[in-house]
């Protein structure tokens, strides 16, 4: 079966380009920046609530720490928020501040909850409307993984931040591109 598309850096920007001239704009940039730079899966990302981003100052968490209702395997998840990440939601949070009277932070243009298919389905379309061909609902996890390990992080580090029990798991995520090949050899 052929994986998710890895994004490039310039794919990513070209998505986030084509995502901010559509209606709801902060709440997709977000989705899709979570996948790429949290390691979200589409599951965790619909049943993300409110509570498990915004502490009771209302301030963004640096750690989410998600229940097993929550993730796939039915397993407790902590995950890690980095500044882009933070910014992100920042920006989402700031352009409806309705969302924090909610449960869940992501919903449709309905004000109803994201389902895991629906969800999954909007975002191969904002993949489709930027002309990325391969990218799926999983190319943001693939690439969040991929980009961790061409800048060097121990694969068992990795493997903790994606949630995987093994290592040959996380390593099957990780794609070699033709410039990490090359570069790989120039270290000799």
């Amino acid at each position: 079966m052929k994986q998710a598309k890895v994004l490039t850096d310039k794919e990513l920007n070209k998505v986030l380009d084509v995502i901010s001239l559509y209606a709801h704009a902060e709440r997709n940039r977000a989705m899709v920046l979570l996948t790429h730079l949290c390691g979200l899966r589409v599951c965790e990302l619909a049943n993300l609530r409110v509570s498990d981003v915004v502490n009771e100052n209302g301030e963004i968490r640096d750690l989410l720490y998600l229940d097993a209702t929550q993730t796939k395997g039915s397993e407790v998840r902590r995950v890690f928020v980095g500044k882009r990440a933070k910014s992100a939601l920042k920006r989402y949070l700031q352009s409806n501040t309705s969302v924090l009277q909610r449960t869940f932070l992501f919903n449709t243009q309905k004000s109803k909850r994201f389902n895991t298919n629906a969800l999954t389905q909007l975002i191969k379309r904002l993949y489709e409307q930027s002309g990325i061909r391969g990218a799926s609902s999983h190319s943001g996890r693939r690439s969040f993984i991929t980009n961790l390990a061409n800048k060097g992080v121990n694969v068992r580090v990795i493997a903790e931040l994606a949630s995987h029990k093994s290592i040959q798991t996380t390593q099957r995520y990780i794609e070699a591109s033709e410039t990490t090949l090359a570069n790989s050899v120039d270290l000799l």
